[in-house]
């Protein structure tokens, strides 16, 4: 025999279905930081697959413009 449910009683602040509980897992920011990272390393290793033949990538050429200008 099921047991009577009764509704939770939510602060005068809140509304219902107002999502009051939600929360936002570590994860959920690590993983696409670190998606980020891994996509703008493999950005910069394609550097070195092009320095055999003598040609700078856009992202090394770009690079090397933001270091002359900042030092």
């Amino acid at each position: 025999m099921p047991a009577p449910t009764h509704p939770r009683s939510l602060p005068s602040g809140h509304r219902a279905g107002a999502g009051a509980d939600a929360r936002l897992h570590w994860w959920a920011l690590a993983l696409p930081a670190l998606g980020f990272g891994l996509m703008l390393l493999l950005l910069a290793g394609s550097a070195e697959a092009h320095a055999a033949a003598g040609e700078a990538t856009g992202l090394l050429h770009v690079t090397q413009q933001v270091l002359r200008a900042v030092g």
